[in-house]
């Protein structure tokens, strides 16, 4: 569908947080990404007995779906709804592209049995190491198998998994982050010709036996193939700051400012920050967590603990909302714990949205694109509409 701009709305502020991976089930297509039946937040409520998020269940999260422990209120304070992914694909970059309005029509390729030999070789050449692995795996389980012998020999762990990524693992300390991300900028010119989605750089601490990965992570994206609303915003001379991972997704583009952020509890801090000193804009952030460190490795407890530390701190957030902000909570993909294997799951994603000026309880129902919440930016900045995407604020603003 195409979205309707209408008249500047009295909002100048939006603060998009996207909770990496909590999905809320009932992708129609799931069956074709073999991921039928995936529920995200459902299976890990089921799993431990159930979820205490009081503050989400406030806003309207009970409504998504029926989650143990997590009950519809009879006057929910968000709008609330679900959105289903347009793109074909599953992963990190095609859901955040599609959420600033940029679906992506045909899947990043994958490489089930490793990367070609020749990019190897070129790999080698350009950087003077040979590598490791070149298999898929978790990231955790194959520095436990390889770590050793990295250490030993210097050589660099190269690893991909169901998403299109190439993702180069090394010790923090004997290998080099310099190096690491010298590596990995190379291989990011290497594996553009093919398509992969993102290069990603994964330096570890440790002993053998007691390997850890370190918040020294770095994403290599490639650029989106055309404008999104970040760039948009951009042109308009609205500001745009990425908060996490955001920045390396887009590659930069549209993204005025990057905030790093190391883990979800400092995201929530540097998001806070940026609400302190930014009067005008957007304030885009991606908690990844829940992702990295719950759902690949299929740790439900430590998924539900996760979401529950979010909720503690999602009041923080509501305080620090002015009357002309819009908070906006959704995902970019589903990443059940429950499910076999270790990839992310097809799954619609949560929509809640809040503001000082916005009505509650509204029922936004199910979207049919991600690109709704860019439509939606469009209308709030007064942006020419874009060919996909309904924009949801007039059913959310309250003159």
């Amino acid at each position: 569908m195409t979205s309707q701009s209408q008249a500047p709305a009295p909002l100048s502020r939006v603060i998009l947080i996207v909770l990496d991976s909590v999905g809320v089930g009932g992708a129609p297509d799931a069956a074709a990404f073999g991921d039928q039946g995936a529920n995200t937040l459902v299976h890990t409520a089921r799993a431990v007995g159930g979820l205490h998020l009081p503050n989400l269940a406030a806003l309207g999260l009970g409504h998504l779906a029926s989650i143990e422990g997590v009950a519809p209120r009879a006057a929910p304070q968000a709008a609330f709804g679900r959105l289903t992914e347009l793109s074909a694909g599953k992963d990190t970059t095609t859901g955040h592209w599609e959420i600033a309005g940029l679906p992506t029509a045909i899947p990043f390729p994958v490489f089930p049995e490793g990367f070609p030999q020749e990019l190897l070789k070129r790999f080698t050449d350009a950087t003077g190491h040979r590598v490791l692995g070149n298999v898929p795996a978790s990231g955790t389980e194959i520095i436990d198998r390889l770590g050793e012998e990295h250490l030993r020999t210097g050589r660099p762990i190269v690893y991909t998994s169901g998403d299109s990524v190439l993702q180069i693992a090394a010790h923090e300390e004997t290998f080099g982050l310099d190096e690491l991300y010298r590596c990995c900028a190379v291989a990011r010119r290497l594996v553009d010709p093919l398509g992969v989605a993102r290069v990603i750089a994964r330096p570890f601490i440790g002993e053998p036996g007691s390997f850890c990965r370190t918040a020294g992570r770095r994403d290599y994206s490639r650029r989106p193939p055309g404008p999104t609303v970040l760039d948009a915003l951009g042109e308009a001379g609205v500001p745009v700051v990425g908060v996490g991972k955001i920045y390396d997704i887009f590659a930069g583009a549209g993204v005025a400012e990057k905030v790093g952020s190391g883990n979800n509890a400092e995201g929530v801090e540097r998001t806070l920050e940026v609400m302190g000193r930014l009067p005008r804009g957007l304030i885009f952030t991606n908690l990844v967590d829940f992702d990295a460190l719950y759902g690949h490795r299929r740790d439900a407890p430590g998924y539900a603990r996760c979401l529950e530390a979010f909720d503690q701190r999602l009041p923080d957030l509501l305080r620090a909302l002015r009357a002309d902000d819009m908070l906006i909570l959704t995902a970019d993909h589903g990443n059940d714990p429950t499910m076999p294997g270790s990839d992310h799951t097809r799954e619609q994603v949560p929509l809640l949205v809040w503001g000082p000026r916005l009505r509650a309880g509204v029922d936004l129902g199910v979207g049919e694109t991600f690109a709704d919440i860019a439509a939606t930016l469009r209308s709030i900045f007064a942006l020419p509409a874009a060919a996909v995407g309904q924009s949801f604020l007039e059913k959310v603003h309250r003159p």
